[in-house]
């Protein structure tokens, strides 16, 4: 009997993002690779988000070095966008709930499909939703509503423990199974 080494782990679609939040400069998944990163999927009015959601991801931002672990927030509104839909609204609540990890606000899609760009693209079912991805930038977890901050760090804490990606380096000829890149 054969057994696989490795499960798949499927790479995580890019961010599509109408503004940042907390952070200098865009974030994107290539810039966040040799980190785990914790990508929590809120609305500011959704009840599980604000009692467990943005409470968990601020214990996790607060217990973890940025240099292993990074919380990012995507602000995924599908509902009542007038009220919540606004980067003027998001800036509110970052600075009330005293938020210091970087937050993205997704993209609207166009059309008549309420669910944002970056929240179709991840297959989100609705908020709140964590989505790891390991220091490769591949899913690790998918999980919709509320998940116990135990199983959570485990989670965190095996994914740190993996071996940090080597930087790739070309052959010494040039050449790999591959192929041989021009110069």
């Amino acid at each position: 009997m054969h057994t696989c080494a490795h499960a798949y782990h499927p790479p995580a679609p890019p961010l599509q993002v109408a503004q940042w939040f907390n952070t200098p400069a865009p974030l994107t998944w290539q810039s966040l690779r040799g980190k785990v990163v914790v990508l929590h999927a809120f609305q500011m009015l959704c009840p599980g988000c604000v009692e467990h959601g943005i409470p968990q991801a601020r214990r996790v931002h607060e217990a973890f070095d940025t240099g292993q672990v990074q919380v990012v927030g995507l602000h995924s509104v599908f509902e009542h966008h007038a009220v919540q839909g606004t980067p003027e609204a998001l800036q509110a609540f970052i600075h009330e709930y005293r938020l210091h990890f970087p937050i993205a606000l997704d993209a609207p899609s166009d059309g008549a499909n309420p669910i944002p760009c970056t929240m179709q693209a991840l297959a989100l079912q609705g908020t709140p939703s964590l989505i790891v991805l390991d220091r490769l930038g591949r899913v690790r977890l998918h999980h919709f509503g509320r998940l116990d901050d135990l199983r959570l760090g485990v989670l965190l804490g095996q994914l740190i423990d993996e071996a940090a990606p080597a930087p790739a380096s070309p052959p010494a000829d040039g050449c790999d199974a591959n192929g041989c890149p021009a110069p």
